[in-house]
């Protein structure tokens, strides 16, 4: 019997370890722009609330306490503009990226399933389809371009169409016109479809509308399943700390899959969700870090050659020097920068490079100066 992990692609991050000790070598350091994980410390108000749920010694709910799901359920109202949503539209989850690598497997995919993602995407749509043993196909919205756009899409035997916006890696935002063209095709078709949204609120140029929110889906959530997550709004990534929101006619049977799994968030972190969520200090104070960061780097890339595509929202700025991505990674390693090489996230990306934000302000500017 093959191993589960045979299925999988190799790790990508691993390739960059050459770059990143040359990077490592400048000296006055290296300024990792490669991962997008935050630096920036949690709210005190979200670090109060674990603590103060720190003597929980039983077992947490999978569906949360009602208090988190009251938090949810509130805040998607509140920020996403959704309406009638009750404690059966949502579902905490151990962060985002465990649900995206097991939804196939807990939807009941496999061999003769279809997956369709973007063609420029986070690897772990790629790899859920994988573990399922589904096929998978990639969409673009770029007109022209050398693949489908996702209402292009052949719907013979394609069970869960991904979106992603705003995108990782490009930051592209689709607009509230076409995201309600895309879900009625969806449901026309009985497709299932999820929508990552976990940049939701990281808005720079555009701003980002849910599927959720009633003029994108005609005040109906059936067929519909958003993803959220609280790692980069609020520096909670090293919490796990996420949620999905949308038709009850989905969520209900994930819920009943993930009891038996014991995919539960830990009763602090719960906590802290509540916290978080309740506070929009918090979040503007956040954005106002990576704005001035974004503003800053932005220059410095197009002083220094580069053309950025897209970048309209999301943690990152996605750039070029029309020339392949490694040897841009290489070029920005000999200046002790380290970035990610766009083919991490699909062929498409062979010719750009993902700068992340989540630096300190003392590292972006030292960036900045080599640059």
């Amino acid at each position: 019997m093959s191993a589960v992990s045979d299925r999988l692609p190799t790790f990508p991050w691993d390739k960059l370890e050459p770059y990143k000790k040359t990077a490592a070598s400048h000296p006055d350091g290296i300024v990792d722009l490669s991962v997008g994980t935050p630096v920036d410390p949690v709210p005190e108000l979200v670090q109060k609330a674990l603590i103060d749920a720190a003597d929980s010694p039983g077992y947490p709910t999978v569906w949360g306490t009602p208090a988190l799901r009251d938090a949810i359920t509130g805040w998607v109202e509140r920020r996403l503009g959704a309406r009638e949503v009750t404690h059966r539209h949502v579902l905490p989850i151990v962060g985002s990226k465990e649900l995206v690598a097991w939804l196939p497997t807990q939807l009941g995919l496999g061999p003769g399933d279809k997956v369709a993602y973007p063609r420029l995407a986070y690897p772990t749509y790629e790899v859920g389809a994988r573990l399922a043993r589904a096929d998978y196909e990639v969409y673009t919205h770029t007109s022209g371009a050398d693949a489908p756009g996702p209402t292009d899409l052949d719907p013979t035997n394609l069970k869960l169409l991904w979106l992603n916006s705003p995108s990782n890696p490009t930051g592209q935002v689709l607009d509230k016109q076409e995201l309600t063209r895309i879900v009625a095709w969806a449901r026309e078709h009985g497709i299932l479809l999820f929508s990552d949204e976990c940049y939701l609120e990281l808005g720079w140029e555009a701003d980002p509308v849910s599927v959720l929110h009633p003029d994108v889906n005609g005040g109906s959530y059936e067929g519909i399943v958003s993803v959220h997550s609280l790692s980069k709004r609020s520096n909670l990534a090293g919490y796990r700390a996420a949620f999905l929101a949308g038709d009850p006619a989905v969520l209900g049977p994930l819920l009943e899959i993930r009891k038996h799994g014991g995919m539960m968030t830990p009763a602090p972190t719960q906590a802290a969700v509540v916290a978080a969520l309740g506070d929009d200090a918090h979040v503007q104070e956040q954005r106002e870090r990576y704005a001035a960061r974004r503003t800053a780097l932005r220059a410095a890339l197009l002083g220094h050659g580069f053309r950025i595509e897209h970048s309209e929202a999301s943690l990152y700025l996605w750039a070029t020097r029309d020339e392949s991505c490694w040897d841009t990674v290489a070029h920005l390693a000999e200046l002790g920068i380290l970035v990610a090489p766009g083919d991490f996230y699909g062929a498409a990306g062979e010719k750009f490079v993902r700068v992340a934000l989540t630096a300190t302000d003392e590292r972006v500017r030292a960036a900045v100066e080599r640059l």
